[in-house]
């Protein structure tokens, strides 16, 4: 999977940087994969959460940190939409939600 918008992860494990090794993870795991369906990725991801609009909510560093992403399968694309703590999280709309420039 080809990862866009890896810079917002970079720049939130810099203000939080507990979560730097549990995003690299995710990062190289992601990239390594090629998801054609929701299905494969609860396979690999267990506690991930598959929303509408082709987004997927993984939970980061023992669900301390949320990860939002939009799915693009035909094109092996992940565009991340969101990184926050749980309770920024509980404060978005995790279907519609976009990063914030």
């Amino acid at each position: 999977m080809h990862i866009v918008a890896v810079r917002f992860l970079r720049a939130f494990w810099v203000k939080n940087p507990d979560s730097e090794q549990p995003l690299k993870s995710w990062v190289d795991e992601a990239k390594k994969a090629s998801w054609s369906q929701p299905a494969q990725i609860k396979e690999q991801y267990r506690s991930a959460s598959i929303l509408k609009n082709k987004c997927v909510v993984f939970n980061v560093k023992g669900n301390d940190y949320r990860l939002v992403a939009s799915i693009a399968y035909h094109y092996q694309a992940v565009y991340v939409k969101f990184i926050g703590t749980h309770k920024e999280y509980d404060a978005i709309d995790a279907e519609t939600v976009e990063m914030e420039v």
